[in-house]
């Protein structure tokens, strides 16, 4: 028999799909190689049709609070809270509500004032704890969004829901749905970058999980790329002892081409996806550190975001990297901290949070918005939930006060990129347990957020095992309000 017609009659069913779908996927590597693999490039195209809607924003950074800062103690002022400082919380305000299992039944637990006092700031009026001072000064630039609930009472469940659209982990998340879609304006640089954070000592620190920056089930070339706390932010960019640049070019580009060569045999995207990242890699072993060396930063600018700027893995040093990277082109940033978790340390650890994240995420909007960038960034900062309105724990023990999570009711707020300046959307009740008036569930707040960005949150959609998911489930509504 001719080898050829033997060969043909032994390729499986798998194989024969595999390579009869490898011709759209050879027109898209041609496309991202740009017909050379010594100028191949990260795609930086978006998928047709988008924007579906003109954006109003070009880039989003997140300032991810982990683990649930307390609305009523920040932003949510309740002065009957106040007033009814100490007593058991009305059954009315409760029935029949789910609480995590530290609080179960929460019959009987007692209301709990805010710690520190609330003003009006600004010509908004806007009501910030004195936990605050630096945000209290940009509310003007700020949109309070008031009215926020999600499904989730715990931490890991609750931060996948708000950022990939469900409680169980395996699904993209908003910055690879962002990059997806959109694609990137760097090519030197990751689309989706994350950088997390920490207070120091406190004993209430969340775990981040990969999952919260991941793909799903897109191509993994989408997922965020994490850059490190402390040393090089990524490991391995730089080459061996006696290896020369034109080496490592020589050697991407033969590695390539055996990788091109598997990819016509099976059609994987995942290498495609291979060859894409070798290249991003050569192209950040510079980009990477003339990002990380802030040297030419003038002392005014560093002085927006505080004393702990120039500490490597800290929440301002990450801040200033997140406006670094969104003038460079980088699509969305994620920048993460964790130790809001406070169910006994309101007034202990509650001040170290403030101290290390309110100047700087007040100065990044200040400094994004002397640059010109404010108008086409959109800046978010808010956690998974908000804290209870009753105590957890002794009212008698003052340094051990704390709040259960409460997913009822909690407060972000956002600026730039679209939204309304000075504004606030939404309210609670008098003691800060339940919305009443404009609810925006967390879907409604993913779509305003792909909405901002050019993208109808229906029309984004990725089929996968037979179904077209998208980012906000089967649910989801644009909150116009919020729109500028």
């Amino acid at each position: 028999m001719n080898p050829l017609q033997e060969h043909a009659l032994q390729v499986t069913r798998r194989e024969f799909l595999g390579r009869a779908g490898t011709g759209l996927g050879l027109a898209a590597l041609a496309s991202l190689l740009g017909g050379s693999t010594a100028t191949a490039a990260p795609v930086s195209g978006r998928l047709p049709g988008l924007p579906h809607v003109a954006p109003k924003a070009k880039r989003i950074i997140y300032l991810f609070q982990n683990g649930a800062p307390t609305h009523v103690d920040l932003f949510d002022y309740k002065p009957k809270l106040q007033e009814l400082h100490g007593q058991a919380v009305p059954e009315s305000y409760i029935g029949g509500k789910r609480f995590s299992t530290m609080t179960g039944k929460a019959d009987g637990k007692l209301l709990l004032a805010p710690v520190e006092p609330f003003r009006q700031r600004g010509q908004s009026g806007a009501w910030v704890s004195d936990f605050l001072p630096h945000t209290a000064q940009v509310v003007d630039d700020l949109c309070f969004v008031k009215g926020l609930h999600t499904d989730a009472v715990n931490h890991a469940p609750g931060i996948s829901l708000l950022l990939s659209g469900a409680q169980i982990p395996g699904r993209p998340t908003l910055g690879a749905w962002l990059t997806y879609g959109l694609g990137s304006d760097s090519e030197n640089l990751p689309a989706f970058v994350v950088m997390t954070s920490v207070s120091k000592g406190t004993s209430c620190g969340q775990i981040f999980y990969d999952f919260y920056w991941g793909s799903g089930f897109l191509p993994s070339r989408y997922q965020g790329v994490k850059f490190r706390g402390g040393g090089e932010p990524v490991l391995y960019l730089g080459d061996p002892a006696g290896i020369s640049r034109a080496t490592r070019r020589a050697m991407l580009d033969d590695l390539a081409e055996l990788n091109q060569l598997k990819f016509r045999e099976h059609g994987d995207p995942e290498i495609a996806t291979r060859i894409a990242q070798y290249e991003m890699a050569f192209r950040m072993q510079t980009s990477v550190p003339e990002l990380a060396d802030i040297s030419g930063e003038p002392k005014s600018v560093l002085d927006l975001y505080g004393p702990a700027v120039k500490e490597q893995g800290s929440f301002a040093y990450n801040c200033l990297m997140a406006r670094r990277l969104v003038e460079r082109g980088v699509r969305c940033v994620q920048v993460m901290h964790a130790g809001w978790d406070q169910h006994n340390s309101l007034t202990t650890e509650l001040y170290n949070q403030c101290r290390d994240t309110d100047q700087p995420s007040a100065g990044l909007v200040a400094d994004l918005k002397q640059r010109g960038l404010l108008d086409d960034t959109l800046v978010v900062w808010g956690g998974e939930f908000g804290r209870t309105p009753f105590i957890q724990g002794n009212l008698d023990d003052r340094k051990r006060w704390g709040r259960d999570h409460h997913p009822y009711a909690f407060t972000s707020w956002l600026a730039g990129g679209g939204v309304k300046a000075g504004f606030t959307h939404g309210e609670t009740d008098d003691l800060g347990m339940n919305v009443v008036r404009d609810p925006v569930h967390v879907h409604d707040f993913q779509a305003t957020l792909l909405h901002l960005l050019g993208i109808d949150h229906e029309r984004l959609t990725y089929r996968f095992q037979g179904r077209d998911f998208r980012l906000t489930d089967i649910h989801g509504h644009v909150v116009k309000d919020l729109l500028a």
